[in-house]
């Protein structure tokens, strides 16, 4: 570059002497010192602005601008040196000809360079020219939507292939070589230029906003990926390794409301707290979110060795932990345990996550799911009054509502505990947090569907008309937490989980937006074919979170408060022992009878299924 800028102003020089007397000029005597010795000068200037530091096939405008800086001052010192050393022969026109003839050739010849490298020969773009590059379409012509552009511009697995942008202003025009086209003609543009991915360059955009642009796509075989949110952004750089596929997330249409900061630290900040079924999957994003809150210490009580070491090494991995961390292998049905393990930390928050909670596993062992649901919860709650903790916060479930399955009908039957407890007592405040899924729980539907994907399907939908609340792991234990610190004893709390999605629809969804078509008798050469299997033992198709109307608003947007039936702790604890007795004589069939005493909504929609039932 430096060889090639000292010719160029040599012959700047000699073009300007020319075009200034009107025939080529070749110097003699001082004057061609002063023309053949200006590279000198030059170089030196184009040194300190840092012409040789720019990469000339990302060359911007900022390197423009440094260019004229370099080549102005450039041509005043060198006019100044001709001027002061008395050559003669210099016309002052010459210096303002050879600054603009200089301008133009430095920021000609860098501009040639970038379009050689990065157009013609360029190893970068040599994947583009034989037809392996993956055609992209960038949704959104801003300021992000450019600088992506920009970005694949210099990739050798993607290429851009135009804007997508509601604007009607922009609509036609174009930006970088690139046609701006109408969201009404998306279907005509991936036909035509073979897209194979969707990139949405709008972080800005809310998320109903990017649903809706998801929706539109959801027709097309093609990837879709989505840009972070501006605040993960910084600096405005931007990389084709930021863009992540569309996950449930996107789908659920729902922006998360800002939690209630006072809420969050009250059962928690300088306190000792408690985890139960701390490995799963709500237990461990609950003391992701505790450890932050800064508590005086956290226990991580669970019966998994395995899950248990795993959240205790991914907290204690984190940077700056100044929080002591008890890891405590242990039953929730041990009581004596659980009254030693408050006791000796002072707890004064337990989060009780502990619970068999996938439907067919405890419709198949339901002796075991009901003494876990149920008495578990009980001891817990016992160990809790008895040892004095100040807050307990049971994470139920939207399945405890007119349960047709033993799971359902053993959550419903730990609040009702939880109720009567709460009469009897005014120590520990009892709270109870009911909701519906959460994305990428285990068992969750999601992380199967991702899977059956994978293997080239089938995915298996229970049934086309099955529908299920969602709601992210990390706002849901978000809300329980604040629900649990609006609690004043015995309230049943429910979480806002927007509109139900349909299963079937959700399916469809993640095979088209992972760049597959579903295969079914209208496009028998789909990809992967959705397979509907029926419904499960105790499954039923709607999910509620209320059994009545009976309502009210809370300090949070998201939570409701409750008001239901209830027993009083004299008329629950014989049916208890009941239940009890029949646990430890395996007694299937008086189980049922007595859940369905204690919980009248409770209506099995499959017969006794469990392993150990033998039916004469």
């Amino acid at each position: 570059m430096m060889l090639v800028d000292a010719f160029v102003v040599v012959f700047t020089l000699l073009a300007s002497f020319s075009t200034r007397l009107g025939y080529w000029y070749m110097p003699n005597s001082d004057l061609g010192w002063v023309i053949f010795g200006a590279p000198i000068i030059a170089i030196i200037i184009f040194i300190r602005f840092g012409l040789y530091l720019t990469v000339t096939r990302y060359a911007s405008f900022h390197a423009l601008w440094s260019i004229f800086q370099a080549v102005s001052l450039y041509a005043l010192v060198w006019g100044a040196i001709g001027f002061m050393a008395a050559v003669d022969g210099i016309p002052r026109s010459v210096i303002l000809i050879n600054w603009i003839f200089l301008l133009l050739a430095i920021g000609s010849t860098r501009m040639f360079a970038r379009w050689l490298l990065t157009k013609k020969t360029g190893l970068e773009n040599s994947f583009k020219t034989d037809g392996n590059s993956i055609k992209v379409l960038i949704y959104g012509a801003g300021e992000a939507g450019i600088q992506l552009a920009g970005v694949l511009k210099h990739s050798s697995e993607y290429e851009s292939v135009g804007f997508i942008d509601d604007s009607l202003e922009l609509r036609g025009n174009n930006i970088g070589g690139l046609t701006i086209y109408s969201p009404d003609t998306i279907g005509d543009v991936i036909n035509k230029h073979k897209v194979q991915e969707v990139f949405i360059a709008m972080p800005s955009t809310p998320r109903f906003m990017r649903q809706k642009i998801i929706n539109a796509l959801d027709p097309f075989s093609v990837i879709v990926r989505v840009l972070p949110s501006l605040s993960d952004l910084a600096g405005g750089k931007i990389s084709v390794n930021d863009l992540r596929k569309v996950n449930i997330k996107d789908l659920l249409g729902r922006d998360a409301v800002s939690a209630n900061r006072t809420l969050l630290v009250k059962n928690i900040t300088e306190k000792v707290v408690m985890v139960t079924g701390a490995g799963g999957s709500i237990g461990s994003e609950l003391a992701r979110q505790i450890v932050v809150l800064k508590p005086k210490a956290l226990i991580l009580y669970e019966i998994s060795e395995l899950a248990l070491y795993n959240i205790e090494n991914e907290l204690t991995s984190m940077d700056n932990l100044e929080i002591s961390i008890y890891p405590v292998l242990g039953d929730i049905k041990n009581i004596n345990r659980l009254t030693k393990v408050f006791n000796n930390f002072k707890v004064n928050t337990v989060y009780h996550a502990a619970a068999y909670k996938h439907v067919p596993m405890v419709e198949f062992n339901n002796t075991e799911g009901v003494d876990n649901n149920i008495f578990g919860t009980l001891y817990c709650a016992e160990a809790a009054i008895d040892s004095g903790v100040e807050t307990f916060v049971l994470v139920s479930t939207d399945k405890a509502v007119r349960p047709t399955n033993t799971m359902g009908a053993t959550k419903r039957c730990a609040e009702l505990i939880l109720q009567a407890l709460s009469k009897n007592q005014n120590n520990t405040k009892f709270t109870m947090v009911r909701f519906g899924n959460v994305l990428d729980s285990s068992g969750s539907v999601i992380p199967l569907f991702k899977q059956q994907i994978k293997e080239g399907g089938p995915l298996t939908v229970t049934d086309k008309d099955i529908v299920r609340y969602f709601m992210t792991i990390s706002e849901a234990v978000e809300l329980v937490i604040q629900a649990g610190a609006m609690g004043i004893g015995g309230d049943v709390f429910v979480l806002d989980m927007n509109k139900p999605v349909r299963i079937d629809d959700l399916a469809k969804k993640m095979i088209r937006l992972s760049g597959l078509e579903v295969k079914d008798e209208f496009h028998p050469d789909g990809d992967i074919e959705i397979k509907y299997i029926g419904l499960r033992p105790g499954e039923k198709l709607y999910e509620e979170l209320l059994v009545g109307e009976n309502t009210s608003e809370t300090a949070h947007p998201l939570i409701m408060s409750a008001i239901e039936d209830m027993l009083s702790w004299d008329e629950l604890k014989p049916l208890l022992d009941s239940l009890k007795n029949e646990i430890q004589e395996c007694n299937q069939e008086k189980i049922r009878k007595l859940l369905i005493q204690i919980v009248p909504y409770f209506q099995p929609q499959c017969e006794i299924v469990d392993i150990l039932y033998k039916k004469d």
